[in-house]
């Protein structure tokens, strides 16, 4: 008996609605989201409720898909101000960091499997690809562990990471894809490798950085009937920009994640809503991504793998990618011995690892479903070890701040654009603030400060000097900057941070 659509829907509901409960609930006990994201996967697969998945090509459109996303979201978040202190340390973690961990971790897995689990063998080849694929820190962990546990990080450490996070997958999928072909044939020259490398990256920086400019032209020109068509459009320049890029011959993650850096950095109109449509987007896709890939993995095909993932997870956290983060921050004399460590803590493996997993399975590479396995198991390695000890190892190495993010507005769904550098929040009247009359003119307010609406049960209106105030009414305040919106909280006696 067929099933109906209806059926597919009602568990594809489920499982989404379960992983955003399972991740508010992790958030509260430390645990990653992702992670659980990823393990209600494997619940729901063949190994558990016994829901069939095994195809690694739908697995992979889906992780195109969603890294996509992920990749120009990130970029679109990323300011200017904030990575160019830390510009160059992010470049060459992103590029000479993987190569460095691609090699280190290649020659270990060569070693170990040729000379302590004989039951594996790799050869060198095949050593050096498992190592790119694991070679990128992962870009949805990065940016979902550091964003949804709100870490403020001294020395700009969380820029650097976001920056390497997001610009590293680039390098290694060339790595990937070199490998591969080497595999495949052995025909191929240092000459033909060192050419479609270069092409690769600097097709994809160039599409990356024109099409940018190209799409902020025509959206701050064209003229749309409804607001969300924006968002669409600049969903649609994304998988423009992708595909385009790669039909060139160049890398479309970097084209991608250039030209949401470039457009995240310039105006347009509606940019708030792209900014929050894309953030809701972002995690849609990151569930559905690691539900889809946890669907995919056969538990009981981790245990054969599970001393051999151990050790090369391990080998990564404490050998392979501390030895690069040293080594290639070694010039940088404002980045301490502290932060070094701390960066090479953050070397999170995630969903992007076990997507290029899935390529040497669909090109038929000899022990690909071995190599997707060890990468599976070490991405739970990672997240479990490094994912959840983040903020820990933050506070350990004496390196977290108290976090600056401002009072969310409860009662007015409001927002300033980032070009406008006032001041804006809500409080609530008490009867302390009437002490000297309940008109809001008797209300000593700043000469910077505005009182622009009241709230008053579920009746929105704009005040006048002479409005009465009523206890529990919700004033709007508007201030120039946030010292007068400090000093206002300070003379009203509100106890509230901002």
């Amino acid at each position: 008996m067929e099933l109906a659509v209806e059926f597919y829907f009602l568990v594809a509901s489920v499982l989404l609605i379960l992983s955003i409960v399972a991740g508010k609930t992790g958030y509260r006990f430390g645990v990653p989201a992702l992670l659980l994201f990823l393990l209600i996967g494997i619940l729901a697969g063949s190994d558990g409720l016994g829901i069939e998945f095994n195809s690694p090509k739908q697995a992979q459109l889906v992780g195109v898909v969603a890294l996509n996303i992920i990749l120009f979201s990130g970029g679109m978040d990323t300011r200017f101000s904030e990575i160019k202190p830390v510009l160059w340390q992010g470049i060459i973690l992103s590029t000479f960091g993987v190569l460095l961990t691609a090699f280190i971790t290649g020659c270990f897995i060569y070693w170990l499997t040729n000379h302590l689990f004989t039951a594996i063998t790799f050869s060198l080849l095949e050593s050096m690809l498992l190592g790119s694929i694991m070679s990128s820190t992962d870009s949805a962990s990065v940016f979902s562990i550091l964003r949804s546990k709100k870490l403020s990080i001294k020395h700009n450490l969380r820029p650097l990471l976001e920056l390497e996070s997001g610009s590293n997958d680039p390098i290694a999928y060339l790595l990937m894809i070199i490998f591969i072909q080497l595999l495949q044939s052995s025909d191929i020259s240092s000459g033909e490798v060192v050419a479609f490398f270069f092409r690769q990256f600097i097709i994809g920086a160039i599409c990356g950085y024109i099409l940018s400019k190209m799409v902020i032209f025509i959206i701050n020109r064209i003229r749309l009937d409804y607001e969300g068509l924006y968002s669409v459009l600049l969903l649609s320049f994304l998988f423009f920009l992708y595909s385009f890029t790669s039909i060139l011959g160049g890398n479309g993650y970097l084209a991608v994640y250039i030209g949401g850096l470039f457009i995240g950095n310039q105006r347009f109109v509606h940019k708030k809503s792209s900014l929050k449509f894309f953030d809701g987007l972002t995690w849609l896709f990151q569930i559905i991504m690691f539900l889809t890939l946890g669907l995919l993995v056969n538990p009981h095909e981790l245990l054969p793998i599970a001393g051999a993932g151990i050790l090369i997870g391990l080998s990564m956290i404490v050998i392979s990618r501390p030895i690069s983060v040293f080594i290639l921050l070694s010039p940088f004399r404002k980045i301490n011995f502290k932060s070094k460590l701390f960066v090479s803590w953050v070397g999170l493996r995630g969903a992007v690892p076990i997507i290029f997993a899935t390529y040497p399975l669909m090109s038929g590479i000899p022990q690909a479903r071995m190599m997707f396995n060890i990468v599976f198991f070490i991405t739970i390695l990672s997240l479990v070890l490094q994912g959840s000890t983040i903020p820990f190892v933050a506070r350990l190495l004496k390196l977290s701040m108290p976090s600056k993010d401002k009072p969310k507005l409860k009662e007015f769904d409001i927002d300033l654009p980032e070009d406008i550098k006032s001041a804006i929040s809500e409080i609530t009247v008490t009867e302390e603030m009437l002490q000297k009359g309940r008109k809001l003119m008797d209300i000593t307010l700043p000469d910077q400060t505005l009182a622009v609406m009241i709230k008053r049960n579920d009746h929105f209106f704009v005040p006048r000097g002479n409005t009465k105030l009523e206890i529990g009414d919700t004033v709007l305040l508007i201030a120039d900057n946030d010292e007068i919106m400090k000093e206002t909280f300070k003379k009203l006696g509100v106890d509230k941070e901002f």
